[in-house]
């Protein structure tokens, strides 16, 4: 097994900031116990991303400005359910029959009407819906030619795919495409889909491996290195496809001796920033969220073993700015900044931090920025303490506000985030929030608001929701062939349409206070320009920072 070659990819679409981590992690680990491992990203390919710009560019046209909400976010969702749509259609077919359409345009309508809660005078013409057809079957020919290529240069034994959600629909294209023209190549899937929408014992996970018993050959949960590393040397249970960490005794890996992520034969100027990790899984058990459900235990590395990886990829690689992938930097930032300090690394990083009191220490903010910190990402969810306790936040929302407050003055970015819809938000909750968004206007670098997301499986709350509420499908029982996974909500307040109007809303005060939530290039250009304008002692804009920039 050792001998035979592995290829591990990621499909499109992962966001275009860091270079895939997962599968340069999992490359490094499997070399250093002797495996011939290569990687490629697939997410890179530029006539792909073309397609999807295309497909947000057609649908402004019909989805009037008061109704955009968060409109890229709820777009990615919205395309991706529509190349899975289409994907199920053609059935390897290079083009659908015209009957074939009918369904597809019902489920077009279907889908813009419920996630931009538009009413059912929606108009869509025939010239907008044949142009989406063209995009879905153009893009599955672009990404045909791709694997095509790629399969046929690298010539796997083995090849893998890390999936997400916004991942999926291409993966499943790969893993057929790869079983119908080379049959003798095994096919292996693993990623982040499995820590929400296919998470273990969910009825998504069970119809999922259903459905690709012809295409997939194993399936895997949770922390890769060791089980992936057990699966190839044939230490794992035969007969079965879908191995998790109950199958190697909730074994997880020692972080203190893990190598460096290899990005070796990764297009990196594809990205705005290099990638490393500090920790898995979280100290805190926030209702909505599946870290701790999806690696267990919380571990960290010391500040000098980071400090040290990050030497070694800035001396292999090049690239200025590093983005943390783990849930929360809290634990580390102190340990790292001091090391960063003292070793003089001359590196920017970005991360995941939650607004603990120290984090409102003006002093603390200050030294971090000396060491680095260029922009912390939060999670303020709410400015209502009513909903805040009820997702076990464990903060005071006068906390929030010092916290956001003694970052911008330091000069970091204050990127934050917002759940709007939580179980049990009620209006005046929900006017807290925009209350909150509105007074700390010029210390938010962006603002990214999400509607609540429900898992019957996978959130640290999902078994006690389904008790409470009880849960019944988004979409209609008779899309469930093509859209593969079902999307559940809550039967519960604020309503699908409560949540509409409170995130369109969001939208509309962030337009007001002038707020970004950049998410293009050009966007970009513009928050760190209004960034640069409102705290002068900020770091230098992304552009600057790209890996364009700076890579070897």
């Amino acid at each position: 097994m050792n001998q035979k070659k592995i290829l591990l990819s990621l499909m499109p679409f992962w966001s275009p900031l860091n270079p895939p981590l997962g599968i340069s992690v999992l490359k490094a680990f499997l070399k250093s116990n002797g495996f011939n491992v290569h990687v490629y990203d697939f997410n890179t390919i530029d006539e792909l991303w073309t397609i999807q710009s295309r497909f947000f560019n057609l649908i402004t046209q019909i989805i009037p400005v008061n109704k955009r909400n968060n409109f890229y976010m709820v777009g990615i969702d919205i395309f991706n359910l529509l190349l899975m749509t289409y994907l199920n259609q053609l059935k390897g077919k290079k083009k659908l029959a015209a009957q074939d359409y009918l369904l597809c345009h019902e489920i077009v309508i279907m889908l813009l009407e419920k996630n931009y809660h538009l009413d059912s005078s929606l108009m869509v013409n025939d010239s907008l819906l044949t142009e989406i057809d063209q995009m879905m079957e153009e893009f599955y020919i672009n990404l045909e030619k791709a694997l095509s290529r790629v399969i046929e240069q690298s010539k796997p034994d083995i090849f893998g795919i890390s999936v997400f959600s916004p991942s999926l629909a291409p993966s499943l294209f790969a893993f057929q495409w790869v079983k119908q023209e080379y049959p003798s190549i095994e096919t292996l899937m693993g990623g982040g889909i499995f820590a929400d929408q296919l998470a273990l014992d969910s009825s998504n996970l069970d119809l999922f491996l259903k459905k690709t018993e012809s295409t997939i050959d194993a399936v895997f949960v949770g922390e890769g290195e060791r089980l992936l590393t057990n699966y190839l040397s044939g230490e794992l249970k035969k007969g079965s496809r879908l191995y998790s960490l109950n199958d190697i005794g909730g074994e997880t890996i020692d972080l203190s001796c893990v190598p460096p992520p290899d990005f070796s034969g990764l297009n990196l100027s594809a990205y705005s920033q290099m990638a490393i990790y500090a920790s898995r899984s979280c100290p805190f058990q926030c209702g909505f969220c599946s870290e701790t459900v999806q690696w267990g235990k919380y571990r960290k590395k010391t500040g000098k073993q980071i400090v040290d990886e990050i030497d070694s990829i800035k001396n292999i690689y090049g690239g200025k700015l590093f983005m943390f992938g783990d849930s929360l930097v809290n634990p580390v930032i102190k340990e790292l900044s001091d090391c960063l300090i003292e070793k003089g690394t001359d590196i920017y990083w970005d991360g995941y931090l939650r607004t603990d009191p120290e984090v409102c220490d003006l002093s603390l903010t200050n030294h971090w920025r000396k060491g680095g910190f260029y922009r912390a990402r939060l999670g303020v969810e709410s400015g209502s303490q009513n909903v805040l306790n009820l997702m076990n936040k464990k903060m005071p929302v006068q906390q929030i506000k010092n916290a956001v407050s003694a970052l911008a003055k330091a000069g970091i970015k204050t990127t934050t985030y917002w759940v709007v819809g939580y179980p049990g938000e009620t209006e005046e909750d929900f006017k807290q929030t925009l209350a909150l968004l509105t007074e700390l206007k010029n210390d938010i670098y962006e603002a990214d608001w999400h509607p609540f997301y429900f898992f019957p499986k996978g959130q640290v709350r999902s078994n006690q929701w389904v008790n409470d509420y009880g849960i019944e499908s988004m979409y209609p029982e008779k899309f469930n062939d093509l859209l593969i996974l079902q999307t559940w909500k809550l039967k519960t307040n604020p309503t699908p349409a409560d949540i509409g109007d409170r995130m369109n809303r969001f939208g509309e005060t962030c337009r007001k206070m002038n707020i970004p939530n950049p998410y293009s290039m050009m966007d970009i250009f513009k928050a760190d320009k209004r960034w640069k304008e409102l705290h002068p002692n900020c770091g230098p804009s992304l552009l600057e920072l790209h890996n364009n920039n700076h890579l070897k």
